[in-house]
């Protein structure tokens, strides 16, 4: 089997997982989604747990490298990154019916008190999502760009928990208020002096 076999395992299930949770999502589903036998899922994973780490995983990497051209793109001043970061996952949730969410936040709703590995994993995948948020909040201090945020940890903290909680309640309410809302806050605690 070709590593082009796991890669499509992994991109299915992210998105059977993404839609129906972690519980609901069935290694018969995945593998019928995908049109890999079941053979060829053990030859790559050990068992769903396993199977469901290396997805979380795949998608932190993915969903960080999409931080990271967002934020990091100092083509852009910084504050201005962030509203961009925003306005993209908003459309995102827009285009997808509210019906996904973010994978990370699904799953830590889901999994979080009921499974160690898990919980640890999502937690390191946050926390690297929270740093590249740091590092953009850091460039637009350093810029002069806030006016009341000295604590760029403790921001980088709410904004993305903040987000996190804003894609739940518009994945719930079916509509992007929730999302208009946390930017409407946002962009009041960034604005520019």
């Amino acid at each position: 089997m070709s590593e082009t076999t796991r890669d499509l395992l992994l991109s299915t299930g992210t998105d059977v997982i993404s839609q129906y949770g972690y519980h609901a999502s069935g290694l018969d589903l995945i593998l019928k989604t995908a049109g890999v036998p079941k053979g060829s899922f053990y030859h790559y994973f050990k068992s769903k747990e396993d199977f469901g780490l290396a997805v979380i995983d795949m998608f932190g990497r993915q969903f960080r490298e999409k931080l990271e051209a967002i934020l990091l793109n100092s083509t852009e001043p910084p504050v201005e990154r962030l509203r961009t970061f925003f306005k993209t996952g908003k459309q995102d949730l827009i285009d997808a019916d509210f019906e996904k969410g973010c994978l990370a936040g699904n799953l830590g709703q889901e999994l979080a008190d009921q499974n160690e590995h898990f919980r640890v994993r999502i937690q390191e995948i946050f926390v690297s999502w929270q740093n590249v948020f740091e590092t953009c909040l850091k460039q637009a201090a350093a810029a002069g760009e806030l006016s009341a945020v000295s604590d760029t940890a403790t921001m980088a903290v709410f904004l993305l928990s903040g987000w996190e909680g804003a894609i739940l309640y518009a994945k719930v309410a079916k509509s992007a208020a929730p999302l208009d809302a946390f930017m409407s806050t946002a962009e009041k605690l960034l604005s520019v002096k």
